[in-house]
């Protein structure tokens, strides 16, 4: 099967390489086209690709999910100076300390409405979806299409919150795996606290050596843009490795560590972030998302009955569009822009895996894993094809 999933992926990344830029034109995304594969090579379609559903066997999601999101957030720490990430400060707290939470309340007591779960299986739904997915939001804000069509200010709050949040979702997690198991509030506290902590530390001292080796490598003529592509890659998966040795929050500590090195480095030396934002748009997600399309649940999809489609219509439209138009103000964002930002947080690689890390704690009912692919599957597709046509709209409503 691994053999398959290789000559699958290779082929799908030489059809994405040949055909990127109709692609950007049309209302798919890289994702939502590898999703579609999945989908059609899994199981309950053509049988091609025989994997377990993911709420069957959720382990291997779980370490794809991770690599993908380290990635992702290092892309997202090296897309933007240091200082316009200290201009969007302001916007970024209240995103993450205000809206973030009020998504994962709204989004809990949605499933757990509809769902008809009691409170601690609810949490641990709407904790694992609230965070903003980085690799699904930067298809809508990177490229030159999105430089085109939408503000600065839109693109640059919505790539920094999806690297950011990902990682800060983490006690909001741990806090629903305590509701709903043996765990007591004040261990999920001390454990969030630990972990951010440990998380920063090693980021930031991981990436300051990182940023000195480049800039004195640079200074010898010993890199090149390429090897710095890849030095960043590799400082993202050191990173990682390094929180999951010490049990630490592993994608805030390379969101972090991209930041020092970012902060660190030449302006010069900055210049593969536009590839690395490349790769993983375009490349890096596409075998996660085959292999999620592959081990999609359908009986667990079916057995939701009606509920499924009312909680994935139920969260698209207010786990986030309304908590980001009451927040427009502070935000600094004219309700056009609020509600495009609002719109444009997807759920995708980041619920995956937060939904699986739950897996790995507990004993999860059937139903937290079914209600959250489904989610993730709905979301991928609701903002892969509304991409293109949502910067078309922007574009013509500003003028």
């Amino acid at each position: 099967m691994l053999d398959l999933l290789l000559l699958v992926v290779g082929l799908l990344g030489l059809v994405v390489a040949v055909l990127s830029r109709t692609l950007r034109r049309l209302p798919f995304s890289e994702p939502l086209v590898a999703l579609g594969v999945g989908l059609l090579l899994g199981p309950s379609v053509t049988g091609a690709l025989d994997v377990p559903s993911v709420v069957a066997e959720p382990g291997p999601l779980h370490e794809g999910a991770r690599v993908l999101l380290a990635v992702s957030v290092m892309a997202v720490a090296l897309r933007y100076p240091v200082s316009v990430l200290a201009r969007r400060a302001r916007p970024l707290v209240w995103l993450l300390l205000v809206a973030m939470p009020a998504m994962a309340v709204v989004s809990s007591v949605v499933s757990g409405w509809i769902l008809g779960v009691w409170l601690g299986t609810a949490a641990l739904i709407g904790a694992a979806i609230c965070p903003t997915d980085p690799v699904l939001a930067s298809s809508a804000v990177t490229g030159e299409p999105a430089e085109r069509d939408l503000p600065a200010a839109d693109r640059e709050i919505l790539s920094v919150e999806s690297g950011a949040n990902d990682g800060l979702a983490l006690p909001l997690v741990l806090g629903a795996v305590a509701i709903a198991g043996p765990a007591t509030a004040g261990a999920a506290a001390v454990e969030s606290l630990r972990q951010v902590l440990g998380a920063v530390v090693i980021g930031a001292v991981i990436g300051w050596l990182g940023g000195h080796a480049l800039r004195r490598g640079e200074q010898r003529g010993a890199t090149a843009h390429g090897p710095a592509l890849i030095l960043t890659l590799v400082l993202a998966l050191a990173i990682l490795g390094a929180a999951g040795l010490t049990h630490t929050d592993g994608v805030l500590a390379v969101f972090v560590g991209g930041l020092v090195f970012n902060l660190v480095s030449s302006a010069t030396e900055r210049t593969s972030e536009v590839a690395i934002d490349e790769a993983v748009n375009r490349f890096v997600v596409l075998p996660l998302f085959v292999v999620l399309g592959a081990s999609a649940p359908w009986q667990d999809w079916w057995d939701l009955g009606w509920r499924g489609p009312a909680l994935v219509v139920a969260v698209l439209a207010l786990r986030r569009v309304p908590v980001l138009l009451l927040l427009a103000r502070p935000l600094g964002l004219p309700w056009r822009d609020a509600l495009f930002v609002g719109w444009f947080g997807p759920v995708g690689v980041s619920a995956i895996f937060y939904l699986t890390l739950e897996a790995e704690r507990l004993d999860l009912p059937p139903v937290v894993l079914a209600a959250g692919s489904l989610v993730v599957v709905a979301s991928t597709v609701a903002h892969g094809l509304t991409a293109s046509p949502g910067r078309a709209l922007y574009r013509w409503s500003s003028r």
